[in-house]
Order: C-alpha cells, then sequence, then structure tokens
C-alpha cells in the first residue's frame, strides 16, 4: 500500500473522526480509503446519470 498526503478541510476530517469515534471505522484511513472505494464503483456503474451528477458535483466544496 503507498502512503498519500492530502490537504482536507478541518470540517470533513471532524466528521471523519466523528465516524471513527462511533465505531463506523476503525481508523481515519479506513474511513478515507472506504470514500476512495465508493467513489471508483459509482464511476464503474456505467449509469448515464450516475455520470451526469458525478459531472456536475462540487468535489472541493466542504
Amino acid at each position: 500500500m503507498e502512503r498519500v498526503t492530502l490537504r482536507i478541510p478541518k470540517q470533513q476530517i471532524e466528521e471523519v473522526e466523528r465516524m471513527v469515534e462511533t465505531g463506523e471505522y476503525p481508523n481515519r484511513s479506513e474511513a478515507i480509503r472506504a470514500a476512495v472505494r465508493d467513489m471508483l464503483n459509482e464511476q464503474d456503474d456505467g449509469d448515464d446519470r450516475s455520470r451526469r451528477d458525478r459531472n456536475n458535483r462540487g468535489w472541493a466544496k466542504a
């Protein structure tokens, strides 16, 4: 597994921390890996609506 360094808005990290604290994920890394997996699975589904929604999504929004 490779290490990746990224910048994430504080509000988003706080939300991830809450998910870890409630036991939804064992740690921040696993929560972020799950988000990336979901994004990639969504991309692979080939649904025109999903593709259109992705194109309109504001990834940089907090």
